[in-house]
């Protein structure tokens, strides 16, 4: 963490909470979600000194697994006394313009500790460095994951291909049991089922449904997004997103608008590979640049991809120069999504690798990448 501090060139990182508010700072300080929180704490870590600790007298040992000094206060008064002691230092804060996954610190609190002379910054830099970032054991997991992942396509368009060569009937609930069914059986846990959808379900980038939902239909396009990890605590998520047709042959305006976004994901990789010092925000750039100028405008519905970590929308630099643009680098173990989507009125296309940055190049996981559509 104070590595991760003297790399933002920062003073510190100030932590604190108020009803479990900030899930951001009590997962990165390992602090239990359950226990009782309703009193403000504050654990500001320095850069190279020890944590101050600042407790209220009703919940004074909340902070007890964390190293450092601890002052104890009962009002406010002695509170913002207590903060003074931290005057004058830049901290990083869960504070952003434009990232409110890490803008969890209210305004009334970043209020109070600007009053009592502390200068806020935002600490999204910090969260990338200390949490979204991989080592080599976090790469090896999630090459395993998107392993299995990959695999498990295979074997659900099996079961696509099979059903609609002997014309049987088949719906998105089935494969999307046999996606979980492969997850429980390799060990893999996810947040969220994955998506299948079918025809103009596809074009739906957050798809759900109960029960059996739609039967494939000759001609449909088919969407697949999984998202998994390994059961253990530090296991890294994969992602990804492939497209198939419930046909034969591709209907020529769908094997278009596949190729273009194909061809705008390589243009970002590419990107990647012969430049340096990129931010999340000019990969997106680039990526909805190829697309307007193939078109598409107004078929862009989402940013072109999100960092990864232990959660599948990790704390890691996110594509995105429109939606919550982040101007956070492409950092030596960053790993992240590279996902264009394309979506109509009758269908929508998205194609999603995962790359991470390994010795100062990209390298995508898993196996090769798609770049046809899987037809029957």
């Amino acid at each position: 963490m104070q590595k991760a501090i003297r790399d933002e060139g920062l003073d510190g990182w100030l932590f604190c909470n108020f009803h479990h508010r900030d899930a951001l700072s009590d997962a990165i300080l390992g602090l239990s979600a359950d226990s009782t929180n309703s009193r403000i704490w504050v654990c500001a870590v320095s850069a190279s000194e020890e944590p101050l600790k600042i407790v209220h007298a009703i919940e004074a040992s909340i902070l007890d697994t964390i190293p450092g000094r601890a002052i104890v206060y009962q009002s406010r008064v002695e509170f913002i006394a207590a903060l003074r002691g931290l005057a004058g230092a830049r901290w990083g804060a869960h504070i952003s313009d434009t990232l409110p996954a890490i803008s969890l610190l209210d305004a009334g609190l970043a209020h109070t500790f600007e009053a009592a002379g502390l200068g806020l910054c935002s600490a999204a830099g910090l969260v990338q460095r200390f949490k979204g970032l991989l080592d080599t054991e976090g790469i090896a997991s999630h090459e395993r994951a998107a392993q299995h992942l990959y695999d498990m396509v295979a074997l659900a368009w099996e079961r696509v291909r099979d059903a609609h060569t002997l014309h049987q009937p088949l719906c998105e609930g089935d494969i999307r049991g046999l996606f979980l069914d492969e997850m429980h059986r390799r060990g893999l846990i996810s947040d969220h089922s994955p998506i299948v959808g079918a025809g103009v379900n596809s074009g739906n980038p957050h798809y759900d449904f109960s029960g059996a939902g739609a039967t494939f239909v000759e001609g449909d396009v088919i969407q697949f997004d999984l998202w998994a990890k390994e059961a253990a605590p530090a296991a890294i998520y994969a992602d990804i997103s492939w497209v198939g047709i419930f046909a034969r042959e591709v209907p020529p305006r769908v094997e278009q608008v596949f190729t273009d976004l194909v061809s705008a994901r390589e243009g970002a990789y590419r990107f990647i590979a012969e430049r340096r010092a990129l931010s999340g925000a000019d990969v997106d750039r680039k990526m909805r640049e190829l697309l307007i100028n193939m078109g598409y405008a107004s078929a862009l519905r989402h940013r072109t991809g999100h960092g990864i970590d232990t959660e599948v929308h990790g704390s890691g630099v996110n594509m995105d120069s429109v939606e919550f643009p982040d101007s956070r680098p492409l950092l030596e173990g960053s790993c992240f999504s590279l996902e264009p989507g394309l979506y109509f009125a009758e269908f929508g296309l998205r194609t999603e690798i995962d790359v991470y940055i390994e010795n100062g190049k990209p390298v995508v996981s898993g196996k090769d990448r798609q770049f046809n559509i899987l037809t029957c």
